[in-house]
């Protein structure tokens, strides 16, 4: 019987380089009970996910990554268990969102340009088989293109808004989002959180946000140490939030995170996925 699973993971539909049937695919092989699709700001992925595991071991979990922003930090929240019908909605909100991405994208790209970066745009998107463009396929052709050593590089120095060529384009609130979510009847998980914020920082945000109905919060991921784990643990029980996992699986936009055990330090058990879903019967 598999005893783990992964609630936070990338397709060609975003920014990873698998289809939806590749990630059921591995997820077989690495003997997982379930995976969720989590691509960010969209849900155009789900159907072929959902299709794809008709017949499989694995479930699948349908979700999207919201990108929202608190006090001037990047925030993301995983909306995991959505319904069919809740697509068309998912959709209509995050039109708008798509629309200031995209400009933002093609600023970007055009600071690039004129600075001496010779960054095709179009070569981007004809790459990107759903075409659905952001910094991290950016940063992979600057990569490719010798700019940057690696990913993480280009994140760290061209990429950063302080470097002038990016500007973000205006977000959600994390506030909104999670309303939004609950709103639909699923379940809102605040992703990663000290990749974002510090301790003091999250508590007051964690204040505002579980009033907002905010479900749970990923205390296992791919990056953090024993320490950092622990401390997400803690912080997790302070606030009466469920503890979620998830890898962050971009297949080969991230080479160093696999799918299930992160960077060889994840196992996260079936159990958290089921407390989640239990938390559909309170919404």
């Amino acid at each position: 019987m598999a005893l783990f699973c992964d609630l936070h993971n990338h397709s060609v539909f975003s920014d990873g380089t698998d289809t939806p049937e590749q990630l059921l695919e591995l997820a077989e092989k690495q003997g997982l009970c379930a995976i969720a699709l989590t691509d960010h700001n969209t849900v155009a992925g789900l159907p072929d996910f959902l299709k794809a595991a008709e017949g499989r071991k694995v479930r699948a979990i349908a979700g999207t990554e919201f990108s929202t922003v608190y006090q001037g930090t990047e925030l993301h929240i995983l909306g995991l268990f959505l319904k069919p019908e809740d697509y068309a909605p998912i959709t209509a909100l995050l039109e708008e969102f798509r629309i200031r991405k995209e400009q933002s994208n093609l600023d970007l790209v055009e600071k690039l340009n004129a600075a001496g970066y010779e960054v095709d745009y179009h070569r981007i998107k004809d790459n990107t088989p759903q075409g659905q463009v952001n910094r991290a396929l950016i940063a992979a052709e600057l990569t490719r293109l010798g700019y940057t050593k690696s990913i993480q590089e280009a994140f760290q120095t061209l990429l950063r808004p302080k470097c002038g060529y990016y500007t973000p384009p205006e977000r959600f609130s994390p506030f909104e989002i999670i309303r939004f979510i609950k709103s639909l009847g699923a379940v809102a998980v605040l992703a990663h959180p000290f990749l974002n914020l510090e301790e003091t920082p999250l508590r007051e945000f964690l204040k505002e946000a579980v009033p907002c109905g905010l479900d749970g919060m990923e205390v296992y991921y791919s990056t953090y140490d024993e320490k950092t784990t622990a401390l997400a643990e803690k912080v997790a029980a302070d606030f009466g939030l469920l503890p979620s996992g998830g890898s962050d699986y971009h297949g080969g936009n991230k080479p160093h995170i696999q799918m299930g055990i992160g960077q060889g330090n994840l196992a996260i058990p079936c159990g958290l996925m089921t407390a989640l879903e239990k938390r559909l019967h309170k919404s």
